[in-house]
């Protein structure tokens, strides 16, 4: 590990090109939302319009565990530079678009780049920075994680109302060329492997093939697809063929992808377990929230929105006092256990609150934001503290893996859960709606109960609202799972200040 007073730049300038090129890449998840109808009044192609947005999500998660392996093989300096690179190249591509097809390329491209971005940010840290000291540097990150959500449809409406939608895209090539600059200058102190890298053809290939599927039927069964659908199996079922093959593969490599021995880590397994739920919990609330507050209420849009705002407070908060807390008792399972516990109990208080009491439903969101910084981060760290030195990108990168996995999960399984829920309600005519990231789920039902008026409006709402409590609270059953791999994980010292390893 390289110690902070012998690199040459200073840690306040690394972090700064980091924090720039994380916040480049979580902005690019939520400036685009605002935009899209505009982008579909212009191309007019409304088949492909979900997969702007899913597009990149997807191309992201599938190079998040490449990325991490190629940092560990070539030197973070390097791949840190070409995601940044072709993020912004990319930008300029998607900015120039001519055709709905052109534009969803252009935003493969642009994940493809920001999974290099997220990757290699967090595996900087842990190069030069100790494990005790982590929690805080990772909690900068969530920070700008929440700045992201907060600014970017800010950001997007504008742009896409007084300049065009295309600006959404544009404003990376001056922001992405300052961060590629900065991190050009700034990283040059990191360390660079000795040993020869061997590429892992096989097993990229096949990882590829695997998560991509993967992806593709959940964001499908996500935007309201029967997971029964011929195409959606088709998907899952070339994704578990693929992925099983990977596994036989890495498992006999000399150089792995992804080294199976990982996963043989308790402590590694444990931490990614834990994201996996926290993600999967944040993300469907962000959907269903004010989902719920729209259909319940009759409300708008820009109202039903505010009620995100807590949760975007709430994650650097937490990630500011778990860091703190980490870095002082040295300890890492204490925090994500006290995340662990705090999110059934806000989601279950969500539940039983009227939807149209935005005081409390902002207080839970915000104790739900708060549960999500006191593990992000910190599962991090434990993950990072549990591998060995030359694994540590590859594990950096499957934390953030299982981040990912764990939103799409959640979005696709609340979602059918839903639907399945509508089906034995007077609401049954309205199951063809998709309860989408992109927001399918509310054209659909918002359309179909602005047709009903006076009694029946009244009396579909009430029935919603006892569907959406009923809802909640099966997912605070669902977070239970993560308090039990927070329980199960061991509360092993981190390494700093002076502590030597056992």
């Amino acid at each position: 590990m390289t110690n902070l007073n012998q690199t040459t730049p200073s840690i306040r300038s690394v972090l700064f090109a980091l924090m720039m090129a994380v916040f480049l890449s979580a902005l690019d998840q939520t400036i685009v939302a605002v935009s899209i109808p505009a982008i579909s009044a212009q191309f007019r192609d409304f088949d492909l319009l979900a997969w702007v947005i899913s597009a990149y999500m997807v191309a992201l998660t599938v190079a998040v565990p490449i990325y991490g392996k190629l940092g560990d093989l070539y030197g973070r300096r390097k791949i840190m530079l070409f995601g940044l690179g072709l993020f912004t190249l990319a930008s300029l591509f998607c900015g120039m678009a001519q055709s709905m097809e052109q534009l969803v390329l252009a935003r493969v491209l642009q994940g493809v780049g920001a999974g290099g971005m997220v990757s290699i940010s967090q595996a900087i840290i842990g190069d030069i920075v100790p494990p005790r000291e982590r929690g805080r540097y990772q909690g900068y990150f969530s920070g700008m994680y929440a700045l992201a959500s907060v600014a970017g449809p800010v950001l997007g409406g504008v742009m896409t109302e007084y300049v065009s939608w295309r600006w959404v895209f544009l404003i990376n090539l001056p922001l992405g060329l300052l961060a590629w600059i900065t991190a050009q200058r700034t990283l040059r102190g990191l360390p660079v492997p000795n040993r020869k890298p061997v590429i892992d053809y096989v097993g990229t290939l096949l990882m590829i093939v695997g998560l991509t599927a993967l992806l593709l039927g959940i964001t499908e069964i996500g935007q309201g697809h029967d997971w029964r659908d011929r195409q959606v199996l088709a998907q899952l079922g070339v994704a578990l063929l693929a992925l099983i093959v990977f596994v036989t593969f890495e498992r006999r490599t000399r150089e792995p992808l992804l080294p199976m021995h990982l996963f043989a880590n308790r402590s590694a397994v444990l931490c990614w377990c834990t994201v996996f739920f926290t993600s999967f919990q944040a993300i469907s609330l962000i959907v269903l929230v004010p989902l719920r507050f729209q259909t319940v209420t009759g409300g708008g849009a820009d109202s039903a929105a505010i009620h995100l705002l807590p949760l975007a407070l709430g994650m650097p908060m937490g990630a500011f006092m778990g860091g703190r807390r980490t870095s002082l008792t040295g300890r890492y399972q204490p925090i994500i256990l006290t995340g662990a516990l705090l999110m059934p109990l806000a989601i279950l208080g969500m539940a039983f609150t009227p939807p149209e009491s935005a005081l409390l439903t902002g207080l839970f969101m915000l104790l739900t934001g708060i549960a999500c910084g006191l593990q992000f981060p910190t599962s991090l760290v434990g993950t990072q503290n549990s591998v060995a030195i030359q694994d540590m990108g590859v594990g950096t990168s499957t934390t953030n893996l299982f981040r990912s996995l764990g939103g799409a999960v959640g979005v696709a399984c609340m979602s059918t859960i839903l639907l399945a829920m509508l089906q034995g309600t007077d609401l049954a005519h309205l199951t063809g709606a998709g309860i989408g990231v992109e927001g399918s789920s509310g054209n659909v039902l918002m359309d179909s109960l602005n047709a009903a008026s006076g009694p029946a409006l009244l009396h579909l709402r009430e029935e919603l609202g006892i569907t959406f409590r009923q809802l909640f609270m099966i997912n605070a059953g669902i977070a239970l799972l993560g308090l039990a791999a927070a329980l199960a994980m061991p509360n092993n010292l981190l390494r700093g200040r002076g502590h030597k390893d056992n």
